[in-house]
């Protein structure tokens, strides 16, 4: 993998930890979990109607270096936008990188 090809900073979010007074797990905010290089592409985009109001969807894949701490649960933030990790794709052949199949929906109003 050419490491010029990641040239955007990220960070990986996932939900802070947090428990009630009945000692059950809270919903708890996003949190920062790290920062990293990554190459950022932008698969496709399109207009769609989410719960009556129309929204743009962004499909994108996010290369980063190797790593095994990267869920389908967590985040990924770019300054302002945040983008869905839909799907983990590691590279097991030669563990040089990790693609994160990402989705931005954004609503219009």
């Amino acid at each position: 993998m050419d490491i010029g090809s990641l040239d955007t900073r990220i960070t990986i979010e996932a939900r802070g930890p947090g428990f009630d007074a009945g000692n059950q797990p809270l919903k708890a905010a996003w949190a920062p979990v790290r920062q990293l290089w990554a190459s950022v592409r932008h698969k496709s985009g399109t207009e769609t109607i989410k719960s009556d109001a129309p929204a743009s969807v962004v499909q994108a894949s996010i290369r980063i270096h190797w790593r095994t701490d990267i869920t389908a649960a967590m985040r990924v933030r770019i300054d302002t936008t945040v983008y869905q990790i839909q799907a983990v794709l590691p590279d097991y052949t030669s563990r040089a990188y990790v693609d994160l199949v990402c989705q931005v929906v954004t609503g219009h109003g």
